[in-house]
């Protein structure tokens, strides 16, 4: 898209103008920042209309990626980049006197995902876009999404967020796209005058769903799909029937909230009705889109994949049946052979307690309908498959078990194809957590490494870093992320490892102004930035890192000449609201820092921040600038972690264990430039089986460990309540169930050898740049492309003229 910066000042003078009737020096920063928001969306406004109309026009398979979460952040920048106009844009405003960072500033950071899951699926349309493959989002529109993190005395308090308080500049209200949605009330079969079971409802909670879509930009290709996230509203001819401001809170609150508290039997109610809601209305918004296509039923693979991000939205099994069934009036037969071949299952997770299940009386009373075609398919399910594989396997994978609905065995049941997310998680999955299924099925699993988009993640947060690789190797790697292995031939080259430990030191140093000026905590640019940004949950073992910070602090106090290298511990992480052991670590850790950052002996060798509220953007702050990524989770725990990718595209060395895609990375890169420690998958398993871990054994024969764990219960740490305790007691009395303590001596071991390297700054440069050479692998296009060929049958498409993007297969 060309555009001169005289066309754009005229232009954004002119939009300004109409929005508020007086000229943009007299504007707000948040008006300004509208502005232009609705002056980028309007140039890529014709491409939108462009790429949905040639969807339809050439009947291009079309894949809808459904996902109870999303975590987009801002976008201003990257919708401005991707569609060439960055530069143009920075470069105006400057001209006018005005700052594109600081209007940036005044976007909300919409809080829509937990974390690496939705971060993911932003990842995903992100590349989905820039491929050319037709690709939509399907989620709720939270109005609040994710709460927001305060620490209030170091403890986690959590306030709402209101992301939508201004205008959300990139979303359009889709008012003639609308599906009514139904909860509760009685469903029975009746036969009409035609022969046909017809499904009869009645005293329904009938709710509307309202689409609001977001443009998703391709890579400078004129791509643009598009996200829809679903509101709840009151049907306009119901509305008389709510005289009170308290008789609407049922509909509201489906979509008022990210997870609302599910520690009670409201709250899981509400998540469950939640799920249905998307699933419901985004069911029945593709099969209202598919009939454009003029084509019979039978065709709806051919032409729509519709994928489960996780077992948040299975419910789009049942609800695809009951459409084909009670409104299209196929038979069983022909309508579970659609939705088995449309449906795909993406498996996040080997927590069990995650896989989630539903009361069965929960599920018949919120949705009558859809639990007696869960049942159905229960019932067919076990018919066919008890007489082949026995009783054992038969219940031990059906879908209704012990009064419950679970939702993972329905996702598996009603889908071709099951993906695992890293390469040992597949393995876990087949051998272990859905063994029985892989015996079922083994032609149905797979296996599709995670990634992450290295537009967000590099170009745009790694300036600096992306013109050094610009001026190397061309600029060829932005559209094939295999061209950066290019990079490597510099490993050697003085003159490029000196400016790319510049650029590190000049990230640093934004990170430690900001630092400064958000915590009043003075940092030390040249000391390593040793990061752990992610969820906060026990068997991520931010507690273990902790643990070796307290450690180092011991021995600092104790031999104030000790060598230990500069070092500064950032955190960032949100717990859920009822997950009290992770609020008790994020309290020792706030109350550790206090302790450690206002310590004089210390000074300047160890400094610790916690971030608040992290998220999306405090991530594109933090991660170029980071020296040491922390992957510290148990072997066998973690699906795949992608801020390790993130880190590692920005040069980060990574400490980890071999879990998730670290063994990836590793393969990838080397183990040679990166810090291996603790037990192995198969040490971790074998040790389970055993059963014989004694965690307060390890306790008291390490002298080293007996002390730092003490210290959480002896008064060293100022302003703990019983956190101390309640963390000493699940470590040593409560037998440690995620090994922390036999992997705290390795993990301390590892962490010597980090500080010795660092201290060669050379060296250390120098296998920073071999991990961002070797970091095109963990691109989400290369992700996308494998799900696209192998499981969604899904073409690239390139309008008449356009190119469609080559990449080249990255191999270790």
């Amino acid at each position: 898209m060309t555009l001169t910066v005289k066309e754009f000042i005229k232009d954004f003078k002119a939009q300004f103008q109409s929005m508020y009737a007086y000229s943009y020096e007299e504007g707000s920063t948040e008006q300004l920042y509208n502005a232009l928001g609705i002056y980028v969306k309007n140039q890529l406004s014709g491409n939108w209309k462009e790429t949905r109309e040639n969807y339809v026009k050439n009947s291009v398979k079309q894949v809808f990626y459904f996902s109870m979460e999303f975590l987009p952040g801002r976008q201003l920048e990257s919708n401005a980049y991707n569609l060439g106009l960055l530069d143009t844009v920075r470069e105006g405003l400057k001209e006018m006197g005005l700052s594109f960072d600081e209007l940036e500033e005044a976007e909300a950071d919409p809080a829509l995902g937990n974390g690496g899951l939705g971060r993911l699926a932003s990842c995903f349309m992100d590349s989905l876009a820039s491929l050319g493959i037709p690709g939509n989002g399907n989620g709720i529109r939270y109005q609040y999404g994710l709460f927001r993190q305060k620490f209030v005395d170091g403890y986690q308090v959590e306030l709402p967020e209101n992301w939508l308080r201004y205008r959300n500049v990139w979303e359009t209200r889709n008012d003639k796209s609308t599906c009514m949605v139904r909860f509760g009330g009685n469903v029975w079969l009746e036969e009409n005058h035609l022969g046909f079971m017809e499904t009869k409802y009645e005293n329904t909670l009938n709710v509307l769903a309202v689409p609001y879509d977001t443009p998703m930009v391709g890579y400078r290709n004129d791509v643009v799909n598009n996200l829809r996230l679903w509101s709840a509203e009151i049907p306009v001819d119901e509305e008389e029937n709510y005289h009170t401001l308290e008789a609407t809170e049922p509909i509201k609150e489906i979509t008022q909230v990210l997870y609302p508290d599910d520690s009670n039997y409201e709250g899981r109610l509400l998540r469950l009705k939640q799920e249905y809601f998307m699933v419901s209305a985004g069911v029945q918004s593709i099969l209202r889109h598919f009939r454009k296509y003029n084509l019979p039923r039978k065709n709806i693979p051919d032409k729509v994949a519709i994928h489960i991000n996780d077992t948040h939205p299975a419910l789009v099994i049942p609800e695809m049946m009951r459409i084909l069934l009670d409104e299209e009036h196929l038979s069983w037969e022909q309508a579970w052979e659609i939705t088995f071949k449309t449906c795909s299952y993406t498996n996040h997770t080997i927590l069990r307690e995650a896989l989630e299940k539903w009361p069965i009386e929960m599920m018949k009373e919120l949705l009558p309908r859809i639990y007696m075609i869960i049942e159905e398919i229960n019932r067919r399910f076990v018919e066919t498959t008890m007489p082949i594989y026995g009783e054992r396997i038969t219940w031990q994978t059906a879908i209704l078990q012990n009064g419950v609905v679970n939702m993972a065995h329905l996702a598996v049941i009603g889908s071709h194809s099951v993906n695992g997310v890293a390469k040992l998680h597949t393995e876990i999955l087949m051998n272990d957590v859905l063994k029985d299924f892989f015996e079922l099925y083994p032609e149905r699993f797979n296996n599709k490494t995670n990634g992450i988009t290295q537009r967000r993640w590099v170009h745009l947060s790694n300036p600096g870093l992306t013109q050094l690789i610009d001026k190397k190797i061309g600029e060829d790697w932005k559209k094939n992320p295999s061209e950066l292995k290019i990079f490597k031939g510099y490993e050697k080259d003085k003159k490029t490892l000196q400016k790319l430990a510049d650029i590190k030191l000049d990230n640093k140093q934004r990170l430690a102004d900001y630092i400064e000026e958000v915590q009043g905590v003075k940092v030390n640019p040249k000391a390593i930035f040793d990061v752990q940004i992610k969820r906060l949950h026990a068997y991520k073992r931010q507690h273990l890192n902790m643990l070796h910070i307290l450690h180092r602090y011991l021995e600092i106090k104790e031999n104030p000449t000790v060598d230990f290298v500069p070092r500064v511990f950032i955190f960032g992480a949100k717990a859920a609201p009822s997950y009290v052991y992770a609020k008790q670590i994020i309290k020792v850790i706030n109350s550790l820092a206090n302790l450690v950052n206002n310590d004089p002996d210390v000074g300047d060798k160890l400094k610790i921040v916690f971030f608040e509220n992290y998220g999306v953007s405090l991530a594109e702050k933090i991660i170029p600038a980071a020296d040491i990524s922390e992957q510290i989770s148990l072997a066998s725990m973690e699906a795949s972690g992608t801020s390790n990718m993130k880190l590692m595209a920005n040069g980060a060395l990574t400490l980890a264990t071999l879990d998730g895609a670290n063994i990836e990375i590793r393969d990838f890169v080397g183990e040679e430039n990166m810090f291996i420690f603790g037990l192995s998958s198969k040490e971790v398993y074998d040790l389970k089986a055993a059963g014989n871990y004694n965690a307060r054994g390890i306790y008291e024969s390490n002298d080293k460990l007996r002390r730092t764990l003490d210290a959480l219960t002896n008064g060293t740490i100022p302003g703990l309540q019983d956190e101390g305790y309640a963390i000493f007691d699940s470590l040593v009395n409560y037998n440690d169930e995620y090994f922390v303590l036999k992997d705290f001596d390795s993990y301390v071991k590892a962490q010597g050898k980090v500080d010795e390297l660092y201290k060669n700054e050379k060296e250390w440069t120098r296998k920073s740049l071999l991990n961002i050479a070797s970091s095109a692998p963990f691109s989400a296009d290369y992700t996308i492309k494998r799900y696209a060929d192998d499981i969604w049958k899904a073409k690239q498409f390139s309008k008449k003229g356009g190119s469609v993007q080559p990449l080249d297969e990255p191999i270790a």
